[in-house]
């Protein structure tokens, strides 16, 4: 058996989680803080990759890092980066597949929090960084915990985007979906089914772990 497709699918999924934590995080808490009429519109944005299929949004994503068109051709020209077939263009569209998943739980948490929990730090002196860091990410664990492990779970199993945006190179692009795919396609159901069972094992304990842990944060979470 291959391993590399496994160890390729757990790069992919363990740089994005880490990419969304930067990215995500603020983006939840930007629109959870904002009062603006162009709030549902953002929202809006950000979940179109729960409800379009994998192909569309794949598509134009490879349009756009195309070294034909306008973006694609000044990364390829300018800075020599080339997104199509490559592992960093699997990251980036990874990264913009699964905002929702990181985006909403964290969103939902700091909606969840009362105002007085942030007015009482202020008033306590905290700058609004101090306060963001100090006081409302730390009540808001469970849902910073679910958008984490829900990145990483959704990011194992992509298929149609990955293929879309990297195509099939062993060693670059090659995730453990394709892999299924390819013995699929082979007859070799097997190995099909070896890749299947590693996925199938890896994602029940991973939802296993968050439901575990986020009861057991619940219970020695202090009433606000």
């Amino acid at each position: 058996m291959d391993y590399q497709p496994l160890w390729l699918t757990l790069k992919l999924a363990l740089v994005t989680t880490c990419c969304l934590l930067l990215v995500g995080i603020p983006f939840a808490a930007g629109l959870a803080k904002s009062r603006s009429r162009f709030k549902p519109f953002l929202e809006a944005v950000v979940s179109l990759p729960l409800v379009l299929p994998p192909s569309v949004l794949g598509f134009y994503l490879l349009l756009a890092f195309s070294p034909t068109s306008g973006l694609g051709k000044i990364l390829d020209s300018v800075f020599s980066i080339r997104l199509v077939f490559s592992f960093p263009g699997l990251v980036i569209s990874s990264i913009i597949y699964s905002l929702p998943f990181m985006v909403h739980p964290v969103q939902a948490g700091l909606e969840a929090l009362p105002s007085s929990l942030r007015e009482a730090s202020q008033t306590l002196g905290k700058t609004n960084w101090q306060t963001f860091t100090q006081v409302l990410l730390p009540n808001i664990k469970p849902a910073l915990l679910t958008g984490t492990i829900l990145t990483f779970a959704h990011t194992l199993g992509e298929f149609g985007l990955v293929l879309m945006i990297g195509g099939n190179i062993p060693g670059v692009t090659k995730v453990a979906s394709i892999a299924i795919y390819d013995e699929v396609e082979s007859l070799n159901f097997s190995a099909a089914h070896l890749y299947a069972a590693i996925l199938l094992v890896v994602s029940f304990c991973i939802l296993v772990t968050v439901y575990l842990t986020n009861k057991r944060l619940s219970k020695n979470r202090l009433p606000i």
